[in-house]
This record gives structure tokens, C-alpha cells and sequence, in this order.
């Protein structure tokens, strides 16, 4: 079948532009410009898969004026690996992006406050095991989704999939928006994995960059000064052009950076199915009304299904996510500061700790407006910090479990970062680190991921943790222990007793005991009785007991 396939590039002032392609043996076809500001060029094709590119007289200020350059499509949505040419693929005379059909849309979901979130890197997580060279893929991550199901998070957080130069980065240096990394794989094996993801009930939220693009972008060889800002506004925190939403089009009446990121945001919904987005140093993009309508344009377009949106703002605000805020959840980068202080005994401070326990002492709203995590990408694993103190062996598996019990019964969304739950120990690099899976023929990394596996169960499965509600009923800074209950109105209680030092507590005694009965502790799966409002029981250095109301 032939049809006639229309090619767009929008430059609005720039003086001309052509096509060129497989189709046409690279030669270049001429294309006519717009009142609406958009280059075009039509061309029957066959059906099939063809490359392509632009050549445009640019109007970026280290061009000469007016020099012609070839770009890339900027809304490529695939890029040939070895010759990084667009490529479209034409099937019953239309343009797709692959032949993927759906299989699992109708899958029921887990709410935001449900939601137990596992971050990870295609490249490192998974994928010849024993070989630390071999790059992940995207089908390596759906054999495992069994391993993630049986830890029992119910959302993953894929690091940015956008295409970028080479074959290995962290993915925040994107060069085409539109385009996912090939180096893990097809389009249509990112669409598997996030359809076997649904399929087995687990959200997808896609870690993507709307602050900046890496250097050489298409858009940044069209016209720089329409889409970027000229120059770094904060060369400290600098990662390339930075997209300047504050300008508008008088003529054409648009925000230009608005309508491409707007574009792309409902793409990545429409195409991948993707349940939510976490935006890259959103304090960087600096413009909350752009933030505000490309949520709301992701939500529109999501439609019935939940959509969650979550701000890198370091040092969070309650301005990003509370009632006037444009984004759903922050990254809580204070609970990850005071906790491995904690658990790493650099300090108590029960206030400070209280604070990011309870995120309304900080000023925001509840139970999915934070994100709480021992640590992320961007900081070193939990094992390495207490390593960099010293702290060896069993000592370090028994204060991972105390930030464990913290993390799973604080008020907020909590996140763990690959490899965390058995106790990986690497620093963080931006080079290649492939998370250590023999780790886990150790008993020790073993029985962390047993403990983890304990609480996340009880986390999804005990609605107090869900809530907001949280009072703190016990403090004793002398020797550091807090102790502090979660509940929900239908009758479910949960209490935590932590100890932050390194001194055996037997038979200690809480007064002001929220209820009086029997309660299961835990972690160590045995009966406990309260009673006249009090509770003896023995506490661990740097232990949590977890008390569950029966």
C-alpha cells in the first residue's frame, strides 16, 4: 500500500528547510513553510520502515547566520543506534510507532496512597548476571518483575528511557524527547514491560527531564534563544540548555517550550500507557504555571486511570505538592538526611526526626504528598554510608532494618532504590555498577530481604499506614527512643517503639499506651500484652518494634 506521508518540522523563523531520506536516496526535497509556523513536505510511501532527517538554516547564535545544518526530527519517536537517523515506520498506509498491541489495560491498579515505589536503571539492574559488562535490557526487567512481586512493591520508577548519546548514562543528558533508549531495547519491549508491569499490578512512573536537554538536541540547532534560555541562570546547578518557559510567541500566540513538552508528556501517556512522571530538578524549571498545566495535560490524558506526579525540589517545599502546589508528591530528601543520620548514630535529635516522620509537622498535607526513601540514585547506598562509619556486618543488617520499620510506617510514599533491600553496598557512580544479585547466597542480605518482604506486606495490607494519622505518644531523648501509633477510623492500629542507641533496653517501660490487648509484634512474629495504659517490653540497640493491633 501506498499512501502519502507528510513530513513537519516546526521553525517558525527560520528562513528555509528540507527532507531528505532513504526514500529519496538522501537527496534533499525541498519543504514550504506555514502561516502556522511549520515546515512540510509530503511523500508516498510504501508501507515499511524508512530514515530520515532535516537540513535547516539555522538561527542558533554559534552558527554562522543562516547556516545550513542537518538535524534530527525533534518528535523522532525512534532513532536508528548506528547511523542516529530518525526512523518511521508506515503500516495500512499511516505512521505508527511499532506494531505493539496492549494486553492489559483493564488491569486494576493501586491507588497513590497505596503506593510502595522501586526505582531502578534498565542499564544496571538486571542482565547477565554473572557478566558486569552486559547492559541491561528492558525484557531483563520482566524476568524479574516475579523477584519484584514477591518483595511486594506495587509501582517501579524507570530512570530516564529517553534516548541519549552513547550506550550507557544515568539517562538525565536527553536528546530526543521522543525516543526511547535503544540500547535497551525496542519500543515495542518497553511497551511489554510496561504491559507485564500492569498485568501483575504494578504502576509504571517514568523519571523524565523537562528542565534541560543534553547539547546537542534538535532543538538547540533550529533556534537556540526560542526554546532555551541564552545562558546557565544557576551554572552551579547547570545540566545542559535549559528550556525557557517564560517565553512567548507573540504571532503565533504559544509558548513554544509549553507546547513541545505538553506534546510529549501526552505522547509518553497515550503511547506507553505510563502511570506517572517524576519530574527531573523541578526547582530548576522554575515556572509553577508551566508545571501546573503539564499536569494537568498528563492527568486529561490519563483519563480514569490514577496518574501521580512527583517533583525533584531539593530542598523540598510544601509549595510544589500541597493544595496550591501543580504536583501530587515530592521527593523527601530531609527524611533521607535525618534517618541515615540516625541509623548511622551521628545524632538524635527527636524534633528533627518527628519532622520528616510526620511530614505535616512540615507543613504538608499527608499521606501521598511525600516521598520518603533511606536513598536513591543520587546518594550513596544505605550499606555504604555505615561502612564509610565503620559499622560492619550484623551490626549494619540491624540498623538497615530499623530505617527499614521507619521507612515503611512514616507518613508518605516510600521509595527504595534497586538493590537496597538486600543490602547492596556500592557508592554512587555515574559509570556503569551493575547491583551485586550474588549477594543474595549470603544469609545476612538474605534475611534483610525477608525483613523487607515482612514490613512492605504490612504496609500494603494494613490500612493505618495509608493515612495521615500519626501521633507520637512516647519520647525520651535521654535514651533515645521514640515511639509513635498509626490508625484508621475502621478500627486498624499500628504501633512503632524505635531505639536509636546503642544500649539494651530490658523490660521497658511505655505509659500512655494508645490501647490495652494484645498486639503482634512484628517483626518477630510473637504476642505482646498491654494493659493500664502501659507496655513492658525489651528493646534492642538500634531496633523497631513493629506492634500490630489484634
Amino acid at each position: 500500500m501506498t499512501n502519502s506521508i507528510e513530513f513537519k518540522l516546526f521553525a517558525p523563523y527560520n528562513q528555509s528547510a528540507t527532507l531528505m531520506g532513504t526514500f529519496s536516496d538522501w537527496e534533499e526535497i525541498p519543504m514550504i513553510k506555514g502561516k502556522d509556523g511549520y515546515f512540510r513536505s509530503s511523500v508516498a510511501l510504501e508501507d515499511g520502515s524508512y530514515q530520515y532527517k532535516f537540513r535547516i538554516q539555522s538561527r542558533s547564535w554559534f552558527f554562522e547566520s543562516d547556516q545550513w545544518v542537518d538535524l534530527i526530527d525533534p518528535y523522532a519517536t525512534d532513532i536508528d543506534n548506528s547511523s542516529q537517523n530518525a526512523v518511521i515506520l508506515i503500516k495500512d498506509g499511516d505512521r505508527i510507532v511499532d506494531e505493539y498491541v496492549w494486553l492489559h489495560d483493564e488491569q486494576n491498579l493501586p491507588s497513590d496512597c497505596e503506593l510502595i515505589i522501586y526505582e531502578l536503571h534498565v542499564g544496571d539492574f538486571s542482565g547477565g548476571e554473572k557478566d558486569n559488562k552486559t547492559r541491561g535490557k528492558y525484557t531483563d526487567i520482566i524476568e524479574k518483575l516475579d523477584y519484584l512481586c514477591e518483595l511486594g512493591i506495587n509501582a517501579i520508577e524507570l530512570m530516564p528511557v529517553n534516548e541519549y548519546p552513547g550506550d550507557h548514562s544515568w539517562g538525565y543528558n536527553p536528546r530526543h524527547f521522543f525516543a526511547c533508549e535503544s540500547s535497551y531495547g525496542s519500543t515495542s519491549d518497553l511497551k511489554k514491560l510496561i504491559d507485564s508491569c500492569h498485568e501483575k499490578g504494578i504502576r509504571v512512573i517514568l523519571d523524565a527531564i523537562y528542565n534541560h536537554s543534553e547539547s546537542e538536541a534538535p532543538l538547540t540547532k533550529i533556534d537556540y534563544d526560542y526554546w532555551y534560555h541564552h545562558s546557565p541562570r544557576d551554572p552551579d546547578n547547570n545540566w545542559g540548555p535549559e528550556f525557557n518557559y517564560d517565553l512567548y510567541d507573540e504571532t503565533l500566540q504559544i509558548y513554544p517550550a509549553w507546547k513541545f513538552m505538553g506534546d510529549n508528556l501526552t505522547f509518553w501517556v497515550k503511547e506507553y500507557h505510563i502511570d506517572g512522571i517524576r519530574f527531573d530538578a523541578a526547582r530548576q524549571i522554575a515556572n509553577h504555571d508551566f508545571m501546573h498545566w503539564i499536569v494537568k495535560e498528563g492527568k486529561k490524558t490519563a483519563g480514569i486511570k490514577p496518574f501521580f506526579t512527583i517533583a525533584e525540589y531539593i530542598p523540598e517545599t510544601t509549595t510544589i505538592t500541597n493544595a496550591e502546589g501543580p504536583m501530587d508528591s515530592c521527593w523527601h530528601d530531609s527524611f533521607y538526611h535525618t534517618i541515615i543520620a540516625h541509623i548511622c548514630g551521628d545524632t538524635f535529635d527527636l524534633d528533627n526526626l518527628k519532622d520528616v516522620i510526620d511530614c505535616k509537622r512540615q507543613g504538608f498535607m499527608g499521606a501521598s504528598n511525600v516521598v520518603n526513601y533511606l536513598t536513591n540514585h543520587d546518594h550513596n547506598h544505605s550499606m555504604a554510608e555505615l561502612g564509610d562509619r565503620k559499622i560492619f556486618g550484623e551490626e549494619a543488617f540491624k540498623r538497615l532494618e530499623l530505617g527499614v520499620a521507619i521507612l515503611m510506617t512514616s507518613v508518605g510514599v516510600p521509595l527504595i532504590w534497586m538493590g537496597e533491600e538486600f543490602a547492596e553496598y556500592k557508592d554512587k557512580t555515574l559509570e556503569s555498577s551493575k547491583i551485586d544479585w550474588q549477594l543474595l547466597d549470603n544469609d545476612l542480605n538474605k534475611n534483610l530481604l525477608a525483613y523487607y518482604k515482612g514490613l512492605i506486606f504490612l504496609r500494603r495490607s494494613n490500612r493505618a499506614l495509608w493515612t495521615e494519622n500519626i501521633d507520637f505518644f512516647h519520647e525520651n531523648s535521654d535514651d533515645k527512643i521514640l515511639a509513635y501509633t498509626r490508625w484508621n477510623e475502621e478500627g486498624s492500629r499500628i504501633v512503632i517503639i524505635a531505639n536509636f542507641s546503642d544500649t539494651f533496653r530490658a523490660g521497658y517501660q511505655i505509659s500512655n499506651f494508645p490501647a490495652n490487648g494484645k498486639w503482634h509484634e512484628w517483626t518477630g512474629n510473637y504476642e505482646i500484652e498491654s494493659g493500664d495504659n502501659n507496655l513492658t517490653i525489651d528493646l534492642g540497640t538500634y531496633e523497631a518494634k513493629v506492634l500490630v493491633w489484634k
